[in-house]
């Protein structure tokens, strides 16, 4: 009975509200974060610290939130971490992250993200 009770909770925390969601996008440096997420996949948080020229602390802070809300989930490969879009989101929110970054994907500073991206050398490999 016990297990149970913490299972439900366990579930009840995972469930994402439309509250959580627009919180986090509210946030400039998650918004960016999640849009160069949600169009160029998994990425390096040396990738999105060179990408949105910001502190290394910073990024990991606003992941860190991100991840704990469900958004994002995170995967370790030696020195690197890498972040993606939960794969397991609900429809609606996998939805409304897919059509933020399509419909801000051409607008500044989403634009200089991506291209900040693509200019980067050395970029590691997401083996």
């Amino acid at each position: 009975m016990v297990d149970s009770i913490y299972v439900l909770s366990y579930i009840a925390s995972m469930i994402l509200t439309a509250r959580d969601l627009f919180t986090a996008l509210s946030n400039d440096v998650r918004l960016r974060c999640l849009v160069l997420l949600q169009l160029q996949g998994e990425l390096c948080v040396c990738e999105l610290i060179q990408a949105l020229d910001f502190s290394q602390p910073m990024i990991s802070r606003h992941l860190a939130l991100l991840r704990d809300s469900g958004l994002v989930k995170d995967r370790r490969a030696g020195q690197w971490v890498y972040y993606s879009i939960n794969p397991e989101l609900e429809a609606w929110v996998a939805e409304v992250l897919l059509l933020t970054a399509q419909s801000n994907s051409l607008e500044k500073p989403f634009s200089d993200d991506i291209q900040m991206l693509t200019d980067m050398p050395n970029r590691p490999s997401c083996a």
